[in-house]
């Protein structure tokens, strides 16, 4: 389903607290925020990307079904699969999609994911608002979860980042801008994600990542997302000492995936 581009990020957040309503009926917060201390300790995330030295940064690649602007990226579509692949060719995590309504996900291929056993950490791609989704991502076996700094005030952010601090579940603190920057980092997030892409017009350029990488200081891990298309774009991140680019349309959409993902691991060999 394609819908306007101008729309997209408050219709999502429109639907998204309807979905949590809905979420809260079936399971208490109380309840599953005590499945969530339960859980056994999940994979570091950031620890995981930091300790992978390579060439170019380190790729995390995404589940992804669909999305808003471009409708279905893969016609044979199965989460498992693409997991499978992606750790058979050696990524360095993998973001999984959990918004069904625009992006054809769900936290069911979350979990399923986390029960294969991959032995790489998984971050929640979703957007997130509330702490009762930080739960739901950890019960779903979730080592971080994406917060983009577009959608929540200063307060609402720096309280995810400490509640998903008591669960020991990452955050990738989403900016697109020098604005969003600043406020991230005035958070104690160790994780910044750039992302090249506009939510409101949902254009990509790499520019975004060129022009704030050099405002984050080096202690920070840096993720670049979207618009990361070539070994070209791949290199371009490698220069911009970028610690981690996440890619899914780029691979999802391939014929070949594990010839895709290969591609851009060995950008420098090419």
């Amino acid at each position: 389903m394609i819908i306007k581009h101008m729309t997209i990020l408050n219709d999502i957040l429109t639907r998204k607290k309807e979905e949590v309503q809905g979420d809260r009926k079936s399971m208490p917060r109380k309840e599953l925020e005590k499945l969530a201390l339960a859980m056994p300790p999940n994979i570091n995330f950031l620890k995981a990307i930091n300790e992978r030295k390579t060439e170019i940064p380190n790729l995390i690649a995404e589940i992804k079904h669909r999305s808003p602007s471009k409708g279905i990226l893969c016609q044979n579509f199965n989460h498992i699969k693409l997991a499978q692949t992606y750790v058979k060719n050696d990524v360095s995590a993998i973001s999984v999609l959990t918004d069904q309504y625009f992006f054809g996900g769900s936290l069911a291929h979350l979990k399923s994911i986390y029960e294969l056993q991959t032995g790489l950490p998984l971050l929640r791609k979703d957007f997130i608002y509330d702490e009762y989704q930080l739960y739901q991502a950890k019960v779903a076996g979730a080592s971080a979860a994406l917060l983009i700094v577009a959608m929540l005030d200063e307060a609402t952010l720096a309280n995810l980042i400490n509640v998903a601090s008591e669960i020991n579940l990452d955050v990738v603190v989403e900016i697109h801008n020098t604005k969003e920057l600043e406020i991230a980092l005035k958070t104690e997030t160790k994780i910044i994600g750039i992302n090249n892409r506009n939510l409101h017009t949902f254009k990509t350029s790499l520019n975004t990542t060129k022009q704030l990488r050099p405002l984050i200081p080096n202690n920070i891990c840096v993720i670049a997302e979207s618009g990361i298309h070539n070994n070209t774009d791949v290199k371009t991140l490698a220069q911009l000492n970028i610690n981690a680019m996440l890619i899914g349309e780029g691979i999802v959409t391939a014929k070949d995936i594990g010839s895709k993902i290969q591609y851009f691991i060995n950008a420098h060999e090419q």
